[in-house]
């Protein structure tokens, strides 16, 4: 599975109410929740962000509640991908629940910068900051969180016998 995107690069400890305020935890949908996803701390993100865009970031992202909101809003707006330093563990796994592919890169989080463009090959473990050249190496999926990834989440992939556990 391949992904490509431009990147909107953020700094460390951003936790789940930077990502998705609190105020809006009445909203439940993907869609809504992206129009005020990371808008405290970069209000045009929400509005400029395209599909396929890739966020980049650094330690400890999402951090804070475990609201499945915070992954929601970023897939929701059209984010193929994030890529941090690390995450919080909660964070981490309802990212891969929602169907959102979240790596863990530290070397492609210290060369990327905002408006760079990625590719990344999951089942390889590779990115590549187009800017550059380089390719970085991550961890790969195995194959059933891609199939998780693939079918739009968890639930998606369990409902649709898409998992080979």
């Amino acid at each position: 599975m391949r992904i490509e995107g431009n990147v909107w690069k953020y700094g460390d400890h951003v936790d789940t109410d930077a990502i998705i305020p609190a105020r809006y935890l009445n909203v439940s949908t993907a869609a809504e929740l992206a129009q005020h996803c990371l808008e405290d701390i970069d209000p045009a993100f929400a509005t400029d962000v395209q599909p396929g865009d890739i966020i980049v970031v650094g330690e400890n992202f999402g951090c804070g509640s475990s609201r499945e909101h915070a992954p929601l809003a970023i897939k929701g707006a059209g984010v193929s991908c994030v890529i941090a330093e690390n995450f919080a563990r909660i964070f981490y796994r309802n990212g891969i629940n929602v169907g959102l592919p979240i790596l863990e890169c530290p070397a492609a989080v210290a060369e990327a910068e905002t408006g760079d463009r990625l590719t990344i090959d999951l089942r390889q473990g590779t990115i590549t900051t187009l800017r550059t050249g380089r390719t970085h190496r991550t961890p790969p999926f195995p194959p059933f969180i891609v199939q998780i990834i693939k079918a739009g989440g968890l639930i998606p992939a369990i409902v649709g016998g898409l998992v080979d556990w």
